[in-house]
């Protein structure tokens, strides 16, 4: 159950990362609420899946995830530039999770 805690964990900041930008520093009410409510849950299913996940694992996968989502929405919704140094250093941020988490 602690992995589908982070998976949650993973969207609802996703969500509320998307929020935040689409608030325009909280000057649009709707995304404003958003922003709040994804962050709680976010933060709420990461508290529960560290009762047995490392705390390294957990925040490695969550931000790298994270990360990797929030990548993909900002170049495919908000029309960010797509490089090959962008793309290779997601892709070394998620290589290096995955040695987190076999090493451990």
């Amino acid at each position: 159950m602690s992995w589908i805690y982070l998976i949650l964990a993973i969207i609802f900041e996703t969500l509320g990362t998307t929020f935040l930008k689409m608030s325009n520093g909280f000057s649009v009410l709707l995304p404003s609420i958003g922003v709040i409510f994804g962050y709680i849950l976010c933060f709420l299913f990461l508290s529960y899946a560290l009762k047995t996940i490392d705390m390294s694992v957990a925040y490695a996968i969550w931000g790298a995830f994270g990360i990797l989502l929030i990548s993909a929405i900002g170049m495919i919704f908000f029309h960010e530039s797509i490089s090959f140094l962008k793309v290779a250093s997601i892709l070394l941020i998620i290589l290096g999770t995955v040695g987190l988490r076999m090493a451990n």
